[in-house]
């Protein structure tokens, strides 16, 4: 089988490598801003997109069916975001003769609509955040339901994720403005206007439950607590989770289970769930896809979830033992975007001057860029992911902090410190988190005014490309640093 990744960067390079160790052939897609990308590289066949902009490459159905014709290739591979969970595209690679390495375009419908996905799981006995099952048109109509629901509510839209379309209500006076907000935003991200309401729960988890279905049956493979977020973005993730018992895992696990079994799932997915102080879980979504945070499940259970989807879309079993995985040790992720903390985490711009990956016991690099790359504003801000994997979660907090201070980007302004301000924090070693966490904890964002991470790596990487230039090695000092910077000037300026 020869599969077109469309997709492109990290998990575009992740899924390639699959395709590899499952002695599959892979081709990759590139718009005109990618041409030199590693992922390009990586692949057996590289084909042309268009311009960068996503909705003239990465997003033109059409182009994406044309590649996959010309070269040969049998299946295709989402990846996640573009067009993962657009059940449009499931179908026209379906229909156009090709394996869709993912859920059926049906299971895709039933979860992209929220309102729709709250019906099939209050339908099979899965609990949901209390709140609507249906849209709501009527100012009037939105104001009834809030008030019954009791304030704050959350108003969202019905369609897509990632925080658009979703507005916070705390009193009355408020909701016509957001109910207007949120449709405008949900319409431009995504087409669809709708919104309904929600019980807005006071600082629950963010708990998501892998799951992996083929033919045959459908598993799951444990929890990932997702609680640290900004703007509804997830930036650090973990398994297992210190708030998860063995038998709240079990319960989470069948819930999930009955959630994909309702909508005919196949492939690998996520319920997302808000689990309470009390120990109460409810169904937030699901994500019809591979997920950014997939490694840790991965670091814990051993199972690689991306040649497993590969293995489904061939029509083999997959690979996962009967009876229920038990997470072994603890994996951290760290998400490394090109957002700038000095200014308000807009997306940077820039060329990467200089890079340096960490490596070392229990740490994995999930990255698609490389020194010389230019990082342009048209795609999404990620540029990698650190993961660790330790015995037990001080360990692993502690080997994700050595792994940062020994990852170097120069040249664009990253969230890099934010991190390590984060590892450091008592609350975070001590588990105490939540949803809502960043929101009460502004100080973690904002990076210490005299930080000086920018002019610390430019003196790396002008050094470096001198070094280069030269065709020489760099000269080291007497306590191992190259000479004109110092490690420990380095690692402050990264706090």
């Amino acid at each position: 089988m020869r599969v077109l990744v469309a997709n492109r960067g990290e998990i575009a390079l992740r899924i390639i490598r699959a395709c590899h160790e499952e002695g599959l052939e892979a081709v990759a897609v590139y718009s005109d801003a990618d041409r030199l990308s590693p992922h390009v590289r990586a692949a057996d066949l590289a084909l042309p997109l268009g311009p960068a902009a996503p909705s003239a490459s990465y997003l033109r159905i059409d182009r994406l069916l044309d590649a996959a014709r010309q070269s040969g290739a049998t299946a295709i591979h989402p990846g996640y975001g573009f067009l993962a969970e657009r059940a449009a595209f499931a179908t026209a690679v379906e229909q156009a003769g090709l394996v869709f390495v993912g859920p059926p375009a049906s299971a895709i419908q039933a979860m992209g609509d929220k309102t729709e996905a709250r019906q099939r799981m209050q339908a099979a006995g899965v609990p949901i955040v209390p709140g609507l099952t249906v849209p709501v048109a009527e100012a009037a109509a939105a104001r009834r339901h809030a008030a019954e629901l009791g304030y704050p509510v959350l108003v969202k839209a019905a369609a897509g994720g990632g925080g658009k379309g979703m507005r916070l209500v705390v009193e009355p006076a408020e909701l016509d403005m957001a109910l207007a907000a949120a449709r405008s935003e949900a319409e431009k991200a995504f087409g669809d206007s709708s919104v309904y309401l929600e019980k807005y729960l006071e600082r629950p988890r963010h708990v998501e439950i892998q799951v992996l279905a083929d033919h045959q049956r459908i598993v799951h493979l444990g929890e990932r607590e997702c609680s640290i977020q900004r703007r509804h973005q997830k930036l650090v993730e973990e398994a297992p989770s210190r708030a998860v018992t063995p038998l709240l895992r079990e319960r989470m696990g069948q819930a999930a289970v009955q959630a994909a079994a309702a909508v005919g799932y196949r492939s690998a997915g996520t319920c997302e769930f808000l689990v309470t102080q009390d120990g109460r879980f409810y169904f937030l979504e699901m994500n019809t896809r591979i997920q950014v945070e997939h490694p840790v499940t991965e670091m814990v259970t051993g199972v690689d979830l991306v040649r497993e989807q590969l293995r489904i879309a061939r029509g083999l079993p997959m690979r996962v033992p009967q009876g229920p995985l038990v997470p072994r040790g603890w994996a951290l992720e760290c998400r490394i975007t090109s957002e700038d903390p000095a200014n308000g985490f807009l997306p940077a711009a820039g060329r990467i001057q200089y890079l340096q990956v960490p490596t070392g016991p229990g740490v994995r690099w999930d990255g698609g860029i490389e020194a010389g790359q230019e990082i342009a504003l048209h795609y999404d801000s990620l540029l990698g992911k650190v993961i660790v994997w330790a015995p037990d979660r001080a360990a692993a907090i502690d080997r994700m902090r050595r792994a940062l201070r020994e990852l170097i980007i120069a040249g664009v302004a990253t969230n890099q410190g934010f991190h390590l301000r984060l590892l450091d924090d008592p609350d975070f070693q001590a588990a105490e988190i939540d949803s809502q966490f960043l929101e009460r904890r502004a100080d973690l964002l904002a990076p210490p005014p005299a930080a000086p991470v920018r002019e610390v790596l430019a003196v790396v990487a002008a050094l470096v490309e001198e070094e280069y230039r030269q065709a020489r090695r760099p000269q080291i000092a007497a306590d191992g640093s190259p000479t004109g910077w110092t490690r420990a000037a380095r690692a402050e300026g990264l706090r």
